[in-house]
C-alpha cells in the first residue's frame, strides 16, 4: 500500500467527519492511516523537507480544500467539523471527491482564482478529468519536486564546468569542498596539506579535524570513464604505504559496482565520491554556487496563538 494522494483522501475524510463531532486533524490522520492500511514506515514517511509527515501534509491539504468548498468548517485551530453542505454531498453518494468535483462550489472557485468576483460564478472548470502529477500533489510536494529539479539541473551544470576546467582547478575545488565540510582546519592549512605527499599514489593529505588528530588521504581524478576496482585497490595499497587508515577517492565520473563492493570488504575506511555526489555536496555546502532567490515558507506560530494542533 502506498500513501494516497490528497484528493483520494477527501471523500474518506468527509465520511470520517459525518458523525457531526469535532475531530482534530491529527486524529483524522491516524484513523485514515488505519483505514488505508498504511504501515508504520509509511505513516512516518516525511516530506523531503523532513519537517512533516507525508500523510499529515496530505490530510491537512485535503481538509483545506474541503473547507474552501465549505464542506467542512474549522470551529477552532486544528479541529474539523462537517457542514450541512458536506452532509448534502455525502447524501448524493459521490464515487470520488477531488479538485474537479469541488469546482461546482463558487467559494472553491473563488479561492482557486484568487478573484472575489469569481464567487458568483457557477461555471465548472473545463479541465480534463485525467489526472496529472500536479493534480495529486500538495503545494508543499510540488515545491519540493520543483526544488529537486532545480538542484539536478544545477548539479549537471556544475559537473560540466568542472570537466572543462584545468586539473589544478579540480584539486583546488576538492580542498575548498573538504574545508567547507569542516575538514582540514583553515583554508591555508588545508592548502599546505594537499600535495605534500608527492607521489606514491596519493594526491593529497588533509586533517580530519582542526586539531590534526588524524589525517585523510585524498585521490582526485577528473575522469570521464567509470572507475573500477583496480584503481580503488591501488589507492588502498597507497594508504598502506603511508600507514594510513582513511581515504577519500573523488571523481567527476562514476565507480563500478566492483569498486563499491571492494571498499566494503577491506579494513581501511575509503569513501567513494562520484560526480553526482560531488555536485550535491558542492550545492549543500555552497562551493562554486550562489544563492539567487530565497522563498520563505511560513506556518502559523502555535506559541503565539496558544496550545493546540494545527
Amino acid at each position: 500500500m502506498t500513501i494516497p494522494d490528497y484528493q483520494s483522501i477527501m471523500l474518506p475524510l468527509l465520511h470520517l467527519l459525518a458523525d457531526d463531532r469535532d475531530h482534530r486533524v491529527k486524529e483524522c490522520a491516524s484513523r485514515l492511516a488505519l483505514e488505508f492500511g498504511l504501515s508504520g514506515d509509511e505513516r512516518e514517511q516525511l516530506l523531503p523537507s523532513g519537517r512533516q509527515s507525508t500523510l499529515d501534509n496530505r490530510v491537512g491539504w485535503a481538509a483545506t480544500y474541503l473547507a474552501k468548498a465549505v464542506l467542512v468548517e474549522r470551529p477552532s485551530r486544528g479541529v474539523l467539523r462537517i457542514t450541512d453542505r458536506g452532509h448534502d454531498v455525502l447524501a448524493s453518494k459521490p464515487p470520488r471527491i477531488d479538485n474537479q468535483y469541488l469546482t461546482r462550489f463558487p467559494e472553491y472557485v473563488a479561492f482557486r482564482r484568487r478573484d472575489p468576483d469569481a464567487s458568483s460564478s457557477q461555471q465548472k472548470s473545463t479541465k480534463s478529468h485525467e489526472q496529472t502529477a500536479g493534480d495529486v500533489q500538495t503545494p508543499a510536494e510540488l515545491m519540493n519536486e520543483a526544488y529537486q529539479r532545480l538542484r539536478q539541473a544545477l548539479a549537471d551544470d556544475l559537473l560540466a564546468q568542472i570537466k572543462q576546467a584545468p586539473p589544478s582547478f579540480f584539486e583546488q575545488l576538492v580542498v575548498d569542498l573538504l574545508v567547507a565540510m569542516v575538514y582540514g582546519g583553515s583554508r591555508a592549512d588545508a592548502g599546505q596539506a594537499v600535495g605534500r605527499s608527492g607521489d606514491g599514489g596519493v594526491d593529497g593529505i588533509i586533517n580530519e579535524d582542526r586539531l590534526g588528530l588524524d589525517v585523510v588521504y585524498i585521490q582526485a581524478k577528473r575522469w570521464d570513464q567509470a572507475i573500477g576496482r583496480p584503481a580503488v585497490q591501488a589507492f588502498a595499497g597507497s594508504l598502506e604505504g603511508h600507514r594510513a587508515r582513511k581515504g577519500v577517492f573523488i571523481t567527476t565520473s562514476t565507480f563500478s559496482r566492483d569498486a563499491h563492493d571492494y571498499v566494503t570488504r577491506i579494513e581501511k575506511r575509503i569513501v567513494l565520491i562520484d560526480g553526482e555526489r560531488l555536485a550535491r555536496y558542492m550545492i549543500d555546502h555552497g562551493v562554486g554556487v550562489l544563492d539567487v532567490t530565497t522563498y520563505p515558507v511560513r506556518r502559523i506560530d502555535v506559541d503565539y496563538f496558544g496550545e493546540g494542533d494545527l
